[in-house]
């Protein structure tokens, strides 16, 4: 929890209630189900949720945006984002059942209002939103492929609507077809820990 409270200093009384319950509640449900690497859900707050609200940092999302968390898996970034914007909607779909079950029932427990998890392939998602948000789900051109019919074409964020991804390593290949409207931000522009190093957050408008 203290990597939240880092880099988000103005959290509410419920918002730090919420992010405070993740670490049980995915412990738990990792033991059941696993949605989250063995090795890797020690580092839960570091790695998965504030890896999630580097997204918070590229738009703060203005009251009744929508917005829908493409192969969320197991509630990422959509659960971490939800709590960050209450204001906001926030659809979560993955093809996985099990995987959405562990998003509905954490989200549940920590009383999320705007958080919907749906089982559900992005092929037949037909709602429309203000931004997709994804976490290293697919290559870009693909993922724009299924989602680009999701996506409303007049928008009222600081930003025009479309996708935002979360990704690491080379990603020259996947937005050089995008590369005169993509957006590619370093994630240690704002944190500051080893594990962000070549990680970032890719913004392409609709």
């Amino acid at each position: 929890m203290e990597e939240i409270l880092k880099y988000f200093t103005d959290l509410s009384e419920e918002q730090h209630r919420q992010f405070s319950m993740l670490d049980e509640l995915y412990h738990d449900w990792n033991s059941k189900i696993n949605v989250i690497s063995r090795k890797d859900i020690d580092n839960l707050y570091e790695h998965h949720v504030l890896h999630s609200l580097a997204i918070a940092k590229l738009i703060h999302f203005k009251p009744q945006t929508r917005i829908l968390d493409f192969g969320t898996g197991g509630g990422f970034p959509g659960i971490p984002l939800a709590i960050m914007f209450p204001e906001c909607s926030f659809k979560l779909i993955d093809g996985t059942g099990k995987k959405i079950r562990v998003a509905c029932e954490v989200a549940k427990a920590i009383g999320l209002k705007n958080c919907d998890p749906q089982q559900l392939r992005g092929e037949e998602e037909r709602g429309k939103f203000d931004f997709v948000v994804s976490r290293a789900v697919m290559q870009l051109p693909d993922l724009m492929k299924i989602v680009g019919k999701n996506i409303n074409k007049r928008g009222f964020n600081a930003l025009p609507n479309g996708v935002i991804c979360l990704k690491g390593g080379d990603l020259q290949a996947e937005t050089h077809p995008y590369r005169n409207i993509v957006e590619t931000t370093e994630l240690t522009n704002w944190y500051g820990e080893e594990w962000f190093k070549e990680k970032y957050v890719i913004y392409l408008p609709a």
